[in-house]
């Protein structure tokens, strides 16, 4: 006998059914409710609702696991390739050597953008954010790209474009904010690689490839890849319901993840150092002001959502940031204040006992910072790293028979039937 749970309401009894993960996780399956019984559920922020079944990824926020189609971030981050764990996500298996050689062929063949396209970014003010900049052009992909899906080849074609493309136009925006020649890919260079030399390299100083960065850079985008229904994904599937075309499913994706309790969190770690810093370095008053709850100010970076134990990224982003910083050796106050906020944070019962331990944004806005990346391009490089988490999400939902058009209810509280009083009667 499956398992179900009854709801008692106006002396009726109803049944509904469980639904019970591979991992275990249950839900409660109300998508019959409102047609038995007329109510709603009433769940803000969505903490405790599924708003659908997925096999790309699993997290344990009690226990700090996270999964790509079952296999351990940890052990991605170590052995894998962001292509690789690209392949991953998007075809729900690692790829063959044949297969992730054709897909960096592929990725190189359609690396370049169109060179109409130039003309939008010169026309954005100088001050525009890269986030707007960004999610506009993929908006724009549209036009330039018309997407085919009538085959899954085709589908695999858009996607690829898409996934190529986008490291370069956020390289661009880059080169052009700040008046520099634009950088072209290099087919000899791996995807990581290329990125790195498409933003700094110039005609004045050469770029000179550092593997160890090009690595970090990788684990960066790996860690970066998925994480289950957050905002942004849940807007690509949201925004993807109405069955638009992909490009503009991500261009809402980009927009959602733009704020500062998504993915501008590690931009916003990086400005909050420069305000401790402007404070005279005083990192100790920061985290008094922390814990007090009369106090609006907050420590970015510490602390999670869904993650009530260590989240386990952050793990991994801590010792590439231990082993960038070390092989670079920067004397950077912003630094220095971030090490010794993280060492006052940890040794304190307050932050141990509500568990805000520093979580990867901590990490990784030290590590970009560390690398050259500009402060404004932080969230961007967020973006380009979930890029197939998002693909893979839009991919699944438009195969799944169950999904339906996105469509939320409300309880509403607003004044009841009022009659309309003319305008020189008011």
């Amino acid at each position: 006998m499956e398992d179900t749970v009854k709801l008692i309401f106006e002396g009726k009894t109803y049944e509904l059914p469980i639904v019970t993960g591979s991992e275990g996780e249950k839900a409660i399956d109300i998508s019959n409710l409102r047609p038995m019984t007329g109510l709603i559920t009433l769940d803000p922020g969505y903490a405790n609702t599924g708003s659908c079944t997925s096999s790309i990824t699993f997290m344990d926020g009690e226990k700090g696991i996270l999964r790509y189609r079952g296999i351990p971030v940890e052990q991605l981050a170590e052995h894998s390739s962001f292509l690789e764990t690209v392949y991953l996500l998007i075809n729900g298996r690692l790829p063959t050597k044949a297969e992730l050689n054709n897909m960096s062929v592929l990725f190189n063949d359609n690396s370049l953008v169109h060179e109409d396209m130039q003309i939008f970014y010169q026309n954005f003010p100088r001050a525009s954010h890269p986030m707007g900049i960004l999610s506009s052009m993929v908006n724009a992909l549209r036009s330039f790209y018309p997407e085919l899906q009538t085959l899954e080849e085709e589908i695999n074609i858009t996607v690829t474009r898409l996934l190529s493309k986008v490291r370069t136009m956020a390289a661009m925006s880059y080169k052009i904010s700040r008046g520099h020649k634009v950088v072209y890919p290099r087919p000899d260079l791996k995807y990581c690689a290329n990125f790195l030399n498409m933003m700094f390299d110039t005609p004045v100083k050469p770029y000179r490839i550092d593997e160890d960065l090009v690595r970090a850079l990788d684990v960066f985008w790996i860690l970066h890849a998925d994480h289950e229904q957050n905002c942004s994904t849940s807007a690509v599937r949201l925004v993807g319901s109405g069955r638009v075309n992909l490009y503009a499913a991500i261009s809402a994706g980009i927009a959602a993840l733009w704020g500062p309790l998504h993915g501008g969190a590690n931009q916003a770690v990086i400005e909050m150092l420069s305000d401790i810093q402007k404070d005279g370095g005083n990192y100790r008053r920061a985290i008094e002001r922390a814990k007090d709850k009369k106090d609006p100010f907050r420590l970015m970076g510490f602390g999670h959502r869904v993650y009530k134990a260590y989240d386990p990224r952050a793990r991994i982003m801590k010792k590439m940031c231990d082993k960038v910083l070390f092989k670079l050796k920067i004397n950077d106050p912003l630094l220095d204040i971030a090490k010794e906020l993280e060492e006052a944070a940890l040794k304190d019962d307050y932050f141990t006992e509500y568990n805000l331990y520093p979580n990867i944004d901590f990490y990784s806005g030290i590590v970009l910072r560390a690398m050259g990346i500009p402060t404004n391009m932080f969230t961007v490089m967020f973006a380009i790293g979930r890029l197939p988490g998002w693909i893979a999400q839009w991919k699944e939902s438009l195969d799944d028979p169950k999904w339906k058009l996105g469509r939320p209810r409300q309880i509403y509280i607003g004044p009841t039937q009022t009659d309309y009083i003319p305008i020189d009667q008011r």
